[in-house]
């Protein structure tokens, strides 16, 4: 039985938060066992959930079911589902502003980005749609600047990294990119954006503290650039490279790869364990959760998840910048 929105079961033992993984094509979450690394249960949710994210008071984990037209609710210490929202068009990719203000998703189909007003203290109405803005073909990630200013979107199969105006809830310029870009990281100065390129071997780097983005590097990482995690020490980011079964550890400051892991059956998704020593990828196409050590750049060990693993999440992680 699901409980009421904003109650917990009993809190486990410290040390023993779930590690979430998102079988986007069984339309189901993976619950795993941080310490016995067994998967405990599998939460039915909607169609293809690919994406998921924190609520502001770290109370909800939420899941964004793309097909289903639908956002569900995980308390992210008992793993209980605590409430569905329906009626939100297409959620591909989701995202918080800094301010707290704003939830914002990504129509990877349906070619638009929504502009929600996050209102927790409504609950017949959580999110209320407060923008629908036409994009370029397939909004694939997003990013939000530290201001609450501004979202950096990649638009997949046009080719494009858009800049949207959260203020004016309009397109402030696009810029043309590289081949399917995917994953979108902006530093913690706001001024440099990274663009993981699915569709070719590179990570763009555009400058974007004045005025539209504008290409200063290409970083060769491997076939199918695809997703980002940072290291948690403001300057090093993981990339995916799902093609060439590696990740890459780039430099942000240097702008250059500085190690290279490996990252088998097509890594996708990644989170960093709070020991800033384990990298979790989900491997999309070989069915499970792997371990690897940054260290000693091993795979440690793999999970048996769903079909297609996608987001992987766990409360116990590592800083996100």
């Amino acid at each position: 039985m699901h409980l009421p929105f904003g109650v917990s079961a009993q809190t486990p033992a410290k040390g023993a938060r779930p590690i979430f993984v998102l079988n986007s094509l069984d339309a189901n979450v993976s619950v795993i066992d941080p310490l016995t690394f067994a998967e405990r249960k599998r939460i039915p949710v909607g169609k293809e959930p690919h994406h998921l994210y924190l609520t502001p008071d770290e109370k909800s984990l939420i899941v964004a079911n793309a097909v289903g037209d639908s956002l569900t609710f995980i308390d992210p210490v008992t793993a209980q589902v605590q409430r569905t929202v329906t009626g939100i068009v297409d959620p591909y990719h989701l995202r918080f502003s800094p301010d707290m203000k704003w939830f914002v998703t990504l129509a990877n189909r349906l070619n638009h980005v929504d502009i929600y007003r996050w209102q927790p203290e409504n609950a017949a109405e959580p999110l209320k749609l407060v923008k629908r803005i036409p994009t370029g073909k397939t909004p694939s990630h997003q990013w939000i600047d530290s201001k609450s200013s501004i979202i950096y979107a990649s638009m997949q199969d046009s080719n494009e990294l858009v800049a949207i105006d959260i203020a004016t809830q309009s397109v402030r310029w696009r810029v043309p990119t590289g081949k399917m870009p995917a994953d979108v990281y902006l530093t913690a100065d706001d001024k440099f954006v990274f663009l993981g390129l699915t569709g070719d071997k590179f990570v763009e780097v555009y400058d974007v503290s004045s005025g539209p983005g504008k290409l200063v590097k290409r970083i060769q990482t491997g076939e199918g650039a695809h997703a980002f995690r940072a290291k948690g020490d403001k300057r090093h980011l993981f990339v995916s490279n799902r093609v060439a079964n590696t990740v890459s550890l780039i430099d942000t400051q240097s702008m250059t790869v500085v190690s290279e892991l490996p990252g088998p059956g097509g890594p996708d998704c990644m989170d960093l364990l709070a020991d800033g020593k384990t990298l979790l990828l989900s491997s999309r196409w070989a069915r499970k959760l792997t371990y690897v050590d940054i260290e000693t750049k091993k795979v440690i060990r793999q999970v048996n998840v769903g079909r297609s693993p996608h987001g992987v999440w766990t409360l116990d992680h590592a800083p996100r910048q």
